[in-house]
């Protein structure tokens, strides 16, 4: 880290020796010119009337002649001195001006201001190296959930976008390459309240030294990456990337969720969409032909699970030699309506335009729909910028790489206990998932649900706790009680209690809890903060588990013992 001391008096060392050698010289010759006193005999100033005098002859305040008159000598030196110091102080300024505007001196105060921002952070806070569409919907939920963040970025203009947003929660950021480890190291990955880090840059080679940093300066510390790469994929795990999330493989995923269990892609959707999305709607994709506009990673990945599901694919590729596309693939861009045909798109039921071009994925939609407006349509979106013209494109689903990596991002770094119940959910069938989405849907409003993690051990639930501990019967139930009136219930449900012997999933409300379970639950927006006052709060504890409110002070203690019993009272006073 450069001083900013050091560089700024490197840059104005010359002019600062020249003012002092204007002030200097000045202050000398009046102290040898002589001059006259009120007596007309001959006097010499000192050096700190001399000094003094200068002062403020230099910086234009005003002019005085001091202790006396001066001679026609001292005169003609002042008027000397007048035009040098004005002189010294223009260069001085001017030079001091052309530092402040000069890159590498705001560079060094950027710099400068990003590392006090990073230090006065006490919380945990989350690294997250690129700003991209990725990065930009992370630190947006992260805000909005009430995480911090760092930012590191390569391009200037996305740290403007950043210090632009109107983020719940200041996020300090950096631009600077997120390959070299230094830069890492002044963001923060040392201190100890690092509580993961995320390569989410568009270069997955910038991504396996960000994580191969990550894990030789923190071990300990999360790190998760983003490969669109599959052989880059297998190098970050092979070295230990706690996560490494391919957007391709996940998105074709959750297509193949859907189209054989649409309840099982609705809860998935839910239980990992960044804070007040609003409820999406359930998906029905019809069984059936299906047609796949570009085989490049995107294609291939979706073409895989498709076909993994029983699902005819007829694929569409302006390149199909260079691509390795499959036999029967259709030469053509797609976009044209004679390809669409000789593809068969009259016996299709879907479609998925997946291009690495907006423009053709569009066209490709447009031009599907004036053939046959009844399939159910799919896009890739590759810029976040042109999400106004994807919605009026009417989709039934849009893949975004940003928001699909943002969101299972966001929803595994806060909830850890989320990724677990996930798998323990796919083991279901589809109406053990449409019964699930019906409840969640019934209590969590417009919006997606939030989902959060109670542990019950003595710092993070003290009072709950404490009333296991003293042989309370406390059960999931308990805990769904309204601290304001015990007889309503929180617009919540637990999904699942791990203890150290068992998982439950989705408890019955007579379930009793034991010390040391964590509970994965999830309802509406503010939801878990009511759970939290009761977990810790003794008294509103008390109240929802025996029905009877206890005074919390000594003075009110006594209050409610003399209404309890007058009749001692009134013979005390007797007495």
């Amino acid at each position: 880290m450069h001083n900013i001391s050091f560089v700024l008096l490197r840059r104005i060392h010359v002019p600062l020796i020249a003012v002092v050698c204007v002030y200097a010289v000045a202050v000398l010759g009046f102290v040898l010119i002589p001059g006259m006193d009120d007596k007309g005999q001959p006097w010499h100033m000192d050096f700190f009337h001399a000094f003094y005098f200068v002062s403020f002859l230099g910086t234009t305040i005003g002019l005085g002649e001091i202790p006396y008159p001066f001679t026609d000598a001292q005169r003609m030196w002042a008027t000397l001195s007048i035009y040098g110091t004005v002189l010294a102080w223009l260069y001085g300024i001017g030079t001091a001006l052309s530092l402040l505007q000069d890159p590498a001196f705001q560079s060094v105060l950027r710099e400068h201001a990003f590392r006090r921002a990073v230090r006065r952070i006490g919380e945990p806070f989350f690294l997250v190296c690129g700003y991209g569409d990725t990065g930009s919907t992370l630190v947006r939920a992260l805000s909005e959930g009430g995480y911090r963040a760092v930012v590191v970025e390569i391009d200037q203009s996305r740290i403007v976008a950043l210090e632009l947003e109107d983020l719940v929660i200041p996020v300090p950021g950096l631009c600077a390459n997120a390959a070299e480890p230094e830069n890492l190291v002044l963001a923060g990955l040392k201190r100890p309240n690092c509580a993961g880090v995320m390569a989410l840059t568009n270069v997955d080679e910038v991504n396996l030294y960000i994580a191969i940093t990550a894990k030789l300066l923190r071990p300990s510390v999360p790190a998760i990456a983003r490969a669109e790469s599959r052989a880059i994929e297998a190098n970050m795990l092979s070295f230990g990337t706690d996560q490494v999330l391919n957007p391709f493989d996940t998105f074709a995923g959750r297509l193949a969720l859907a189209l054989h269990s649409p309840g099982m892609f609705l809860l998935f959707e839910w239980m990992t969409a960044v804070p007040h999305e609003p409820l999406r709607e359930p998906l029905f994709p019809p069984h059936g032909r299906w047609l796949l506009c570009g085989y490049g990673r995107f294609g291939k990945a979706v073409y895989e699970r498709l076909v993994a599901e029983g699902i005819p694919v007829t694929v569409i590729e302006a390149l199909p030699e260079t691509t390795q596309a499959p036999p029967g693939t259709v030469p053509g861009s797609g976009a044209e309506a004679a390809t669409l045909l000789e593809a068969g798109i009259r016996d299709a039921v879907g479609i998925v335009a997946g291009t690495d071009s907006d423009a053709n994925n569009l066209s490709i939609i447009m031009t599907a729909r004036e053939l046959k407006p009844s399939l159910f349509m799919v896009a890739r979106q590759n810029q976040h910028q042109n999400s106004i013209a994807f919605r009026a494109a009417r989709l039934d689903l849009t893949m975004q790489r940003g928001t699909v990596i943002a969101n299972k991002i966001f929803a595994q770094t806060t909830t850890p206990l989320l990724a677990e119940f996930l798998q323990l959910a796919r083991r279901n069938s589809s109406a053990w998932a449409n019964q699930l989405v019906s409840r969640i849907g019934g209590i969590s409003g417009e919006e997606v649900p939030q989902t959060w993690t109670m542990e019950i051990t003595p710092a993070a639930s003290p009072a709950l706790y404490a009333g296991i501990a003293r042989g309370n019967r406390v059960s999931i139930g308990d805990l769904y009680r309204d601290p304001r009136n015990r007889d309503d219930r929180l617009p919540c449900i637990a999904l699942l209690i791990k203890r150290s012997d068992a998982e439950i999933l989705l408890p019955e409300d007579g379930e009793m809890l034991q010390r040391g379970d964590r509970i994965l639950l999830c309802g509406r927006f503010g939801a878990d903060q009511q759970m939290e006052w009761i977990a810790k709060n003794h008294n509103v504890f008390n109240y929802l588990y025996s029905g009877e409110e206890r005074a919390s002070g000594s003075l009110w203690r006594w209050l409610k013992s003399e209404k309890r019993h007058p009749a001692s009272a009134e013979s005390t006073v007797r007495k």
